[in-house]
């Protein structure tokens, strides 16, 4: 039975679209944007990170969070964490956002939250962003960041990745050209809502349109576009789901049935267990993208980041 606050905050979000002034302005087709962005698209994308900076104010972390900005060899960050946190593990964090959108302000409270229940120091970090920083931006930065808690003396072991829609398909994304270099890979890996096909071949992309209030088929192309630039979309780096995922560590993926991507998750899951991963994949009935975002009201949220603190735990070697 899905929890009346989950309803509410869905409808919620459902009104705000239909709100003179709040409406999220369409992306171009791809057409339109055959000779390059142009001035009016830069303009959308502009007022889309401004509405996410908006939004963020309503969910800020706890006051007893401590932040602390930090250079991570170049790459912008913030340590967060909670009292009493575990200062053996680490866990980085890669927002979500189409690689277009979030900063290190839109996230902290969900960062926050994950980082409260896992009971361990969280690294979030300002990763470039497209259009302006193309792939393989935000996947040279994610690595960085992750080679710098290395050289702080963190052992592989002792690092987790998690992450949310883009940042999800980020997280196998950087392990997957981590693994290509011959790099120690971490722990564990934690994707919500990811974004792993950026071919968008999954049905859900067109059967799941109609609940989905968070994001929209017509879009999408869009978005990839901005990231790919002129790379493939089957890159295993962008498009995890087309990558050889042997040799993976742990993976927990959380989704929701009435998400547009939720066969990224599927068909992804399904190729990593047949190349002999351990994925735990929970679908979440009747949950929209990220509902983890929405923990301060929605109890299928703090249950669900209750979930990634105890999966994380069981990973980290003791």
């Amino acid at each position: 039975m899905v929890s009346i606050r989950a309803r509410l905050a869905r409808r919620m979000l459902e009104l705000s679209a239909r709100l003179p002034g709040t409406a999220k302005p369409k992306f171009p087709s791809l057409e339109e944007v055959a000779d390059g962005l142009k001035e009016e698209h830069k303009q959308i994308i502009a007022a889309r990170r401004a509405r996410m900076e908006r939004m963020a104010r309503r969910s800020p972390p706890p006051k007893e969070t401590r932040i602390e900005p930090v250079d991570a060899d170049g790459v912008p960050a913030v340590w967060i964490s909670s009292p009493g946190a575990n200062q053996d593990n680490a866990l980085l964090y890669l927002h979500g956002g189409g690689y277009y959108n979030g900063s290190l302000t839109t996230h902290q409270g969900l960062a926050a939250s994950i980082a409260g229940k896992a009971n361990v120091p969280l690294l979030l970090i300002d990763y470039r962003l497209a259009p302006e920083h193309p792939f393989p931006a935000a996947v040279e930065d994610a690595t960085r960041a992750y080679r710098w808690l290395l050289h702080r003396g963190m052992t592989p072991e002792r690092i987790s990745l998690a992450g949310d829609s883009a940042g999800g398909g980020l997280v196998v994304g950087a392990m997957l050209e981590l693994k290509s270099s011959g790099e120690a890979l971490p722990a564990a890996g934690v994707c919500l809502s990811p974004w792993f096909d950026l071919a968008m071949t999954g049905e859900s992309i067109r059967t799941k349109a109609s609940v989905d209030p968070i994001l929209r088929p017509s879009d999408m192309p869009f978005v990839a576009w901005c990231y790919l630039g002129s790379a493939d979309p089957e890159t295993p780096a962008a498009s995890p789901l087309y990558g050889n995922l042997a040799g993976l560590p742990p993976i927990l993926i959380q989704v929701g049935t009435d998400e547009i991507l939720l066969d990224d998750s599927r068909q992804f899951a399904e190729k990593a267990r047949q190349m002999g991963v351990s994925v735990r994949l929970d679908i979440w009935d009747r949950m929209i993208h990220v509902w983890h975002a929405y923990a301060r009201v929605v109890p299928e949220a703090r249950r669900a980041i209750a979930d990634i603190g105890e999966f994380l735990g069981s990973c980290w070697k003791s």
